[in-house]
């Protein structure tokens, strides 16, 4: 039943409507996607490797209260090596860009926000005009899976520690083992 609710969730469905499909509640979808969520991780990250890492806004519980999605993209793998959500602040992006420090990255490409600068070395950042051409793909990807993450949509979030489910099972749930 786990593979199933990870597979609904990846390609797009909603809780209401996973749990119209499988014949279960939507109490019981939110409780196991995010026991699904719990499990699930990056695997070990590379290292030695170039990085993007870029940032996509959404809302939590209403449109007034802004939360960002941010998430590193090993450029070889195409794979997210590790990802955060909250306000937009070095705060909340230092682990992120911690995680890639400690994996020794050659290079981390970023957009032009001035927070990176201040926390990432100037050896390794780099910002240019097509340097993060993967990750923006990544973000379109991420916005047609998940429609909480939709700039125009009647869909959100009720919670942060929901938003981080989702997007840890879209982005790491081929790793999860499926039944077969």
């Amino acid at each position: 039943m786990d593979a199933r609710i990870a597979t609904l969730t990846r390609e797009g469905c909603g809780i209401r409507s996973t749990g119209r499909v499988l014949g279960i509640s939507p109490t019981t979808v939110i409780a196991r996607i995010k026991r699904i969520a719990a499990r699930l991780g990056p695997g070990p990250i590379p290292k030695g490797r170039s990085y993007e890492v870029d940032e996509l806004s959404t809302f939590v519980g209403h449109k007034q209260n802004r939360i960002w999605v941010a998430y590193a993209m090993d450029r070889r793998s195409k794979a997210v090596v590790s990802f955060r959500v909250g306000k937009r602040s070095k705060r909340m992006l230092q682990p992120l860009l911690d995680t890639l420090l400690g994996s020794e990255a050659k290079r981390i490409h970023t957009d032009g926000c001035e927070i990176y600068s201040a926390l990432l070395p100037p050896n390794i950042h780099r910002m240019k005009r097509f340097a993060t051409n993967g990750i923006e793909r990544m973000n379109l990807t991420l916005r047609t899976r998940l429609k909480r993450l939709s700039r125009r949509s009647i869909c959100y979030s009720k919670s942060v520690a929901m938003l981080a489910a989702c997007v840890a099972i879209v982005c790491w749930a081929e790793i999860m083992p499926y039944p077969r």
